[in-house]
């Protein structure tokens, strides 16, 4: 076995300071979730207990976390519907040419290059003009999906020109229907990938700040009511607020994972069972 050079000892410790600077404030913030009743918000410990977490469940003098939460989860899940639909058909109506294909497909990404405030305050200004109501629900709905759909667009764009269309024509040749060939044949196949743009929809809502603050009017997503609390709430009841949601984000994404790999032990299995058939 050859010795490793030393390049590879400077990266490997190079790697290891980035994973520390990434993980380093979640894992921060974990461990100061768990002082104890007497703790504050910066080392050394005092005590160790789970004091912070049964306070979350009572009565807070400032900050409505299960509200905020409710919120965001709710929001969460309209724009990740949302937009599983519309990058998939985006992303079927793009297989074909047809006239300002170019510029649409210009203005749904140009969202990604404007800053983030900007787009919120504009959003916010348009529901002001037209006299609509500046609300979590509406307004801050639209806002989110200017960043959550370039993303799943631009990814069904990266499936679709990777997809086969003879699956589709053989399928045509079988009599099927357009409707019973997207259904049993396109969507199995691209299943996995509509998994994948909605955690994506649904991770970048749920922790979205910038879009979302000038856009939920005077009802606070989670992120939202976290900034706030960190002017008023000096407990490390605010630490065990963000641990909380940190795993709830980790459960979202295994179970994200665990449907994507169902998916693709159901498609083998079925395709093992079709190859026994014939034969």
């Amino acid at each position: 076995m050859e010795p490793r050079s030393r390049s590879f000892y400077l990266l490997a410790a190079f790697f290891g300071c980035f994973v520390l600077f990434l993980y380093g404030p979640i894992i921060t913030i974990g461990i100061l979730s768990f002082q104890g009743p007497g703790g504050g918000l910066t080392f050394p410990m005092n005590g160790v207990s789970l004091h912070w977490f049964y306070n979350l469940f009572e009565q807070q003098a400032v900050g409505d976390f299960w509200g905020s939460f409710r919120r965001s989860l709710i929001l969460g899940l309209m724009v990740m519907v949302t937009t599983v639909a519309l990058s998939m058909m985006g992303g079927l109506a793009f297989r074909n040419r047809f006239a300002g294909a170019n510029l649409l497909f210009y203005l749904v990404i140009s969202s990604l290059v404007i800053p983030s405030i900007l787009i919120s305050l504009g959003v916010g200004l348009i529901f002001n003009i037209v006299d609509w109501e500046v609300h979590w629900s509406t307004s801050g709905f639209g806002a989110q999906l200017t960043w959550t759909l370039p993303f799943g667009i631009l990814i069904m764009f990266a499936v679709f020109n990777r997809f086969d269309k003879a699956y589709e024509e053989a399928a045509r040749d079988l009599g099927a229907s357009w409707w019973q060939t997207i259904r049993h044949v396109v969507l199995p196949i691209i299943a996995p990938s509509l998994i994948g743009v909605a955690l994506f929809g649904f991770t970048l809502s749920y922790d979205e700040f910038a879009r979302t603050l000038l856009t939920s009017g005077s009802r606070n997503t989670l992120p939202l009511e976290i900034f706030g609390m960190t002017t008023n709430v000096t407990t490390p009841v605010l630490y065990a607020l963000g641990t909380l949601t940190t795993v709830f984000s980790l459960l979202i994404i295994l179970t994200f994972l665990c449907v994507a790999y169902w998916l693709r032990r159901r498609s083998q299995r079925h395709g093992s069972d079709a190859g026994q058939g014939m034969i």
